[in-house]
């Protein structure tokens, strides 16, 4: 898994490697007092939801517009070892 981007509000976006189908597994997580994890995963490029976990509609529809607005360097990092290997950091 590798990191991709942190939001303000402590939510951390990571995905997986290009799998051999072609897809990647987006991974997005967030601390919580009550629950200790809020968590769900979105894989590309079906932008396929599965196992929300304590995230409400208007998460992830946020969620969705901050992975389709970057999903085109998701798919790019996902085939280079992550961000900070494709970018040389």
């Amino acid at each position: 898994m590798y990191p991709f981007m942190t939001l303000n509000d402590g939510t951390e976006i990571a995905h997986s490697h290009m799998l051999k189908d072609g897809s990647v597994k987006v991974y997005i997580e967030k601390p919580d007092e009550e629950y200790c994890f809020r968590h769900a995963t979105c894989g590309l490029p079906q932008y396929k939801w599965e196992d929300i976990y304590q995230f409400d509609d208007e998460d992830i529809k946020r969620f969705q517009e901050i992975i389709q607005s970057t999903a085109h360097l998701i798919m790019q990092f996902s085939q280079e070892g992550g961000f900070e290997n494709a970018s040389g950091f």
